[in-house]
């Protein structure tokens, strides 16, 4: 639960009772992009929305776009898989289906097979083990959102964990590296394991994600939320940066998250939070601007000094100017002075002159209000 019902709270709270606890848990998908300038606090807004999302029972994700191609879905699918612990996910799923065959998973002894539990108890006949499959084929076979392939994978690895059929190492091995990409799988390994000759591209990849949050879902999870920040090296030219855009790439990203916008309403319990300076914004030449298909889906229609926080875009620049009153701010540099002690450095607590210089600082400046505030507190940055 998020405490602060001011200043950022405003926001977090709307989020985390509107879409968390409701929209989302209820099997809606949403995308939302979070900008504002330098300093205005979208890397924190982020890590405090991945705290209420965990709390909240979902599976979270960070990445950034400096450190991911955006411009091939591919890579973001396989970014995605790779932070999360998929034989975990498969347990999770395991644990579901003893649940909905009214056993509890808890009472099985570690380490041994649900199979072998129930034959423990006289109860692995014929009917137990065709229950069992028929509600393996129910979650995951018979699932539209889920891919053929994903499907089979998931049927294949949860009955291997409850011990009917089980599966040989080499076998398992090949439908991860499936699932991971690898382009040294051949064709008629999959066919041997029931899989169709296809592999992952980043024309799938969306699917392939649409069904890896739904099996996170399965698992007895809220869903999946996918945080990306800096999404502003889009229009980064400076060569400093690992990745560099092309204007061929930065289209086919925009592109990517076009089609992205237009697959949402097909996918179930799954966030996007994009995350980018003001400029990206502004930049007509190089932002969101210069792609009419991405900024026809995601502009506000109607612009009013208040924030909508329904909107896809949400202004943190916006939001301070609307709820960051002086009490807050005292707040703000209160906390910023108690994270100095911690580190042994200097700080001033802001009076009352400096809050109204600062306040009206941002509203002309460059700089996000609680940038402002940090620097106006730890002494000597703000000289």
């Amino acid at each position: 639960m998020i405490q602060s019902s001011s200043g950022d709270g405003f926001l977090l709270e709307f989020l985390d009772d509107m879409y968390l606890k409701d929209f989302i848990a209820k099997g809606g998908s949403k995308i939302k992009f979070v900008t504002g300038r330098p300093g205005s606090g979208k890397t924190y807004f982020q890590n405090k929305l991945s705290e209420a999302a965990k709390q909240d029972g979902y599976v979270v994700v960070s990445l950034s776009a400096k450190q991911v191609w955006l411009n091939d879905f591919k890579e973001v699918y396989l970014a995605v898989l790779s932070k999360l612990n998929f034989d975990s996910l498969i347990q999770d799923c395991a644990k579901e289906l003893i649940r909905k065959l009214d056993y509890d998973p808890d009472s099985i002894p570690e380490g041994q097979r649900f199979i072998d539990y129930l034959a423990s108890h006289d109860e692995a006949n014929i009917l137990t083990k065709r229950a069992l499959r028929e509600e393996l084929s129910r979650q995951f076979l018979q699932n539209p959102l889920l891919d053929n392939n994903f499907a089979s994978i998931c049927a294949q690895l949860t009955a291997d964990i409850l011990g009917h059929p089980t599966m040989e190492d080499g076998d398992k091995d090949i439908l991860y590296r499936w699932l991971n990409a690898d382009k040294t799988v051949k064709l008629t390994e999959l066919r041997m394991l029931g899989l169709a000759p296809v592999r992952i591209t980043k024309f799938n990849a969306r699917h392939m994600l649409r069904s890896l949050a739904e099996m996170i879902r399965i698992g007895g999870n809220a869903g999946l939320i996918v945080l990306v920040d800096d999404l502003d090296i889009l229009q980064d030219n400076s060569g400093l940066e690992e990745l560099h855009y092309t204007k061929m790439k930065r289209d086919d990203t925009y592109e990517s998250i076009r089609q992205l916008i237009d697959d949402i309403d097909t996918m179930r319990s799954l966030m996007f939070v994009f995350a980018f300076d003001r400029a990206l914004m502004d930049n007509e030449r190089e932002g969101l601007k210069s792609y009419q298909a991405l900024w026809m889906r995601i502009q506000n229609e109607v612009y009013a000094e208040r924030m909508n926080r329904f909107s896809d875009i949400l202004d943190l620049d916006r939001l301070a100017n609307q709820v960051y009153d002086s009490d807050y701010i005292l707040e703000m540099s209160l906390r910023f002075a108690e994270e100095a002690e911690r580190t042994s450095r200097n700080a001033m607590i802001l009076d009352d002159e400096a809050i109204r210089q600062i306040i009206e600082k941002a509203k002309f400046g460059s700089t996000g209000l609680p940038e402002l505030i940090r620097k106006a507190t730890l002494e000597g940055e703000s000289k």
